[in-house]
């Protein structure tokens, strides 16, 4: 294989990792080839079991992407609606706040909805079309292009947007948290820009159900004992108790209250 060509490919699968799908025509007007060359790339990866073609388009697949955004939405319901709930009694109105991606940053928008005069900034689709009926929130999101089916943007562009910005509070998940306490995602866009919104905040809450412990997923970013403070609904076992009582001062758990939804 040539030195070139190599490097393409290289190229590609960066790319992959990091956004998780794109258009057969956007990756070769990115890389400046013709699509031929690009299907031909693809084809010679799709070998690998890294990705799949379909209908124009390439993305990762299932065992290196994250499970769907509706059926994560879908899953520990109640846990996520107390997460937000807990989480919105922190938040008084005329805040300004960042809300990153995710399912339970959603139940966090949600949780919002009696706020008034927020100015939220977000990349998530979902949480900013569930904050718009109140007519006294300013709503600022970034240009790019929409994800889907996650709703959600992506992307240097996402990167530069929220380093214009500073707020009192960041609202984010993860999509894992390691034994040692670091913080996974599956996309290294996805850990830059919680990155951002975390050291542009005054006060950053992280936001997840006991599940998230022990899952894995490729790209590593900052630790537990980073954040600020965490909204969790139950511990999730002995494994981590020990690394929950290191933040015990920071750590508020969900289950057992009952908050007003």
């Amino acid at each position: 294989m040539s030195q070139k060509k190599n490097k393409r490919r290289k190229h590609i699968e960066k790319f992959l990792l990091e956004h998780g799908a794109v258009s057969i025509g956007a990756l070769a007007e990115i890389l400046d080839v013709s699509t031929q060359t690009i299907r031909r790339d693809i084809d010679k990866l799709c070998e690998g079991g890294l990705l799949n073609r379909r209908h124009g388009r390439v993305e990762l697949t299932q065992r290196h992407s994250n499970t769907p955004f509706d059926q994560r939405a879908s899953t520990n319901l109640a846990e996520k609606r107390d997460i937000g709930a807990a989480t919105a009694e922190l938040i008084p109105d005329g805040s300004t706040i960042f809300i990153s991606i995710g399912s339970t940053p959603l139940s966090v928008a949600r949780a919002l909805r009696y706020r008034k005069s927020l100015t939220v900034i977000t990349n998530n689709l979902s949480a900013a079309m569930a904050l718009s009926d109140e007519l006294t929130n300013r709503i600022i999101l970034p240009g790019g292009e929409l994800r889907l089916p996650d709703r959600d943007i992506l992307g240097d562009e996402v990167l530069e947007f929220f380093s214009r910005y500073r707020a009192e509070f960041s609202i984010f998940s993860v999509a894992g948290v390691a034994e040692d306490g670091s913080l996974l995602e599956f996309h290294a866009a996805e850990v830059r820009a919680r990155e951002q919104i975390r050291a542009n905040s005054l006060k950053s809450f992280l936001v997840l159900d006991n599940s998230k412990f022990g899952r894995l997923a490729p790209a590593v970013g900052e630790n537990i004992m980073d954040v600020d403070t965490i909204i969790l609904d139950r511990i999730p076992g002995e494994k981590y108790i020990q690394l929950l009582e290191k933040i015990q001062d920071r750590l508020i758990l969900t289950e057992g209250h009952d908050y007003e939804v």
